[in-house]
C-alpha cells in the first residue's frame, strides 16, 4: 500500500511530505538526510521547546511585534504538545546538524500547521513560530530548560527518597557491629548504622553539588539569537521571556549576563555533567558495597541478605543474584559515558556556537533518567528490604585479631602484631591468645576488646 503525499515548499523548493503529519518541508529533509541512529530528540526536550516557543509568542504579543490572535494560537498549540500529544511528529535522528537547527524548525512546523487549524490564519513556522528567535539559541535554551525541568522534578525527588530511605534503614540497624574492612582486609569494627551514613553523606553532597550546579543552567541566552548579539529580537525580548517562561513552567529563570558565552560554548552543562557523574561513582560504590557485603551465601561475606527478585542461573538452581546493585552499577557506568560524550562535545564550540547540541542534550536527558531511576530502585529493591545476617556478623567479629589494636597502646605494637600472627595461626579468637600472652585478666582484655565499644573511637 503506497503512501499518500502532499507537496511543501521551502526556500529550497518542493518536497513530498506524508499526508498525515503535522510538520512540513523542513522536517521532511531532515528526516530524509539523517539516517544515522534509532534515537531521536528526546521527549523533554521536546516538551522544553513547547514551553520556550509558548513563552516567546507571549512575550512577542506583549511587546506588541506579534498578532495576539495568533499568538494565543501558538500558545495554545504549545500548550497541547506539554500535555503530551503530537510527540509523534518528531521524528528526527539526534544526529543531525550540530545547531538543532532541523529540531528548531521540526517544532515551529508542527506548531504552525496546529496554529493556523485553531486560529484559521496561515501561522508562518519562520515569521510567527520563530519570532525574534534562532535555533541558535533556542536549543541552547532548551537543553537547559530541559535539564532544570528534569532535575527539579524527577532527579532531587529521587535523591530525597534515596537519602531518607538510608536513614531510615540507620535506624532500623542502629547498634549493630560488625567488621569494619580497608583493602578489602579485616579492620577495626564499625556498625551498619555508621557504614550507612557513610553512603548517604555521599548522596547528600551529590545532590548538593548538582543543585548547585543547576543555578549556572538557569541562566538562559535565549534573546541572543544567531550570534550573540539579540539581531531580530526586541530589546525587552530576554527579560520578559524568562519572566514568562518562568511564570508557564513554575521554575526559576533569568537572562543571561552574556549571550555570546550561552551561544559559543555549553560549560554550564559540562559542569552539571560533572557532577551527574559525580552521583553515578558515588551509586557504583554503594551497589558494589552491597553486593560484597552480599556476597556468598556461604563462601562469600555474608554479611547481608538482599532481597531475592528473581532467579539467578539458567543451570544452577536456587541460586540468587544481586540484581538490583548490579543494574545501577551498569546504569552509572552508562552515565559516565554520558559524561566523556558530553565533554568531548563541549569542545566544540567554534567561534560564536557550539555544534554538538543536539548529542549533548541526548546524553544529559539519559544521564539524568538513569540516574533518577537508579536511586529508586536501589532505595527500595536493595537498601529497605535488606536483612543482616547476625550469626555470620558475630563470628567474624569475635575472630577479628584487628581487635588488638585497642591494646596496641597498653602492650605496646610488636607485642600485639605478635598476637595477632599467634591467633592467625592457631585458628583461635583473639581474646583467648591475649589472655595467654598478656598479664591482662579476663575482664580487663573483655574491656578493651568490646567490639561496639571499639567504634566509638578516641582512648578513654
Amino acid at each position: 500500500m503506497s503512501q499518500a503525499f502532499r507537496i511543501e515548499k521551502d526556500s529550497m523548493g518542493e518536497i513530498n511530505v506524508p499526508l498525515d503529519v503535522l510538520y512540513q518541508a523542513q522536517t521532511q529533509r531532515a528526516v530524509d538526510n539523517f539516517k544515522i541512529s534509532e534515537y531521536k530528540m528526546p521527549k523533554d526536550l521536546i516538551v522544553a521547546l513547547a514551553y520556550i516557543k509558548q513563552a516567546a509568542a507571549e512575550t512577542n504579543a506583549q511587546l506588541g511585534t506579534l498578532n495576539h490572535h495568533i499568538a494565543k494560537a501558538i500558545i495554545s498549540a504549545a500548550q497541547s504538545i506539554i500535555d503530551g500529544q503530537y510527540h509523534d511528529q518528531f521524528p528526527i535522528d539526534v544526529f543531525q546538524t550540530g545547531s538543532g537547527t532541523s529540531t528548531n524548525m521540526n517544532i515551529n512546523e508542527v506548531l504552525s500547521t496546529l496554529a493556523s487549524q485553531i486560529s484559521n490564519e496561515q501561522v508562518s513556522p519562520n515569521d510567527h513560530v520563530n519570532m525574534g528567535q534562532s535555533s541558535n539559541d533556542v536549543i541552547p535554551t532548551s537543553i537547559q530548560v530541559s535539564a532544570v525541568m528534569t532535575i527539579e522534578k524527577c532527579l532531587i525527588p529521587a535523591l530525597t527518597h534515596l537519602i531518607e530511605t538510608l536513614r531510615n534503614k540507620q535506624r532500623e540497624l542502629n547498634g549493630i557491629v560488625k567488621t569494619g574492612r580497608t583493602h578489602l582486609m579485616d579492620a577495626m569494627p564499625i556498625t551498619f548504622n555508621q557504614e550507612l551514613s557513610g553512603w548517604e553523606a555521599q548522596i547528600h553532597h551529590a545532590s548538593l553539588s548538582i543543585t548547585a550546579a543547576l543555578e549556572s543552567v538557569r541562566a538562559l541566552g535565549q534573546g541572543g539569537t544567531a550570534v550573540g548579539t539579540g539581531i531580530n529580537s526586541h530589546l525587552n525580548f530576554a527579560e520578559n521571556f524568562c519572566h514568562n517562561l518562568s511564570q508557564l513552567s513554575g521554575l526559576s529563570f533569568e537572562p543571561s549576563d552574556n549571550f555570546y558565552f550561552n551561544l559559543s560554548c555549553q560549560d554550564a552543562i559540562v559542569a552539571l555533567s560533572g557532577q551527574l557523574k559525580t552521583l553515578a561513582v558515588a551509586l557504583i560504590k554503594i551497589s558494589n558495597d552491597l553486593r560484597w557485603m552480599n556476597s556468598g551465601p556461604l563462601a562469600g561475606l555474608g554479611e547481608i541478605e538482599l532481597e531475592a527478585l528473581q532467579p539467578g542461573s539458567s543451570i544452577m538452581p536456587g541460586k540468587v543474584n544481586p540484581v538490583i546493585p548490579e543494574a545501577v552499577a551498569m546504569a552509572s557506568v552508562q552515565v559516565i559515558g554520558n559524561d566523556t560524550t558530553i565533554t568531548i562535545a563541549g569542545q566544540s564550540g567554534n567561534f560564536q556556537l557550539n555544534v554538538m547540541l543536539p548529542v549533548m542534550a541526548h546524553n544529559l536527558l539519559e544521564s539524568i533518567h538513569l540516574l533518577t531511576n537508579s536511586c529508586i530502585s536501589l532505595a527500595d529493591k536493595a537498601i529497605k528490604p535488606f536483612k543482616v545476617r547476625q550469626d555470620n556478623i558475630d563470628k567474624v567479629l569475635a575472630q577479628n585479631p584487628v581487635l588488638m589494636t585497642a591494646l596496641s597502646p597498653v602492650i605496646g605494637y610488636l607485642k600485639a602484631a605478635e598476637i595477632v600472627k599467634k591467633a592467625y595461626q592457631e585458628g583461635k579468637a583473639i581474646i583467648d591468645v591475649a589472655e595467654i600472652e598478656t598479664n591482662l585478666s579476663r575482664s580487663e582484655l573483655e574491656k578493651y576488646l568490646d567490639p561496639k565499644a571499639l567504634t566509638i573511637g578516641g582512648m578513654a
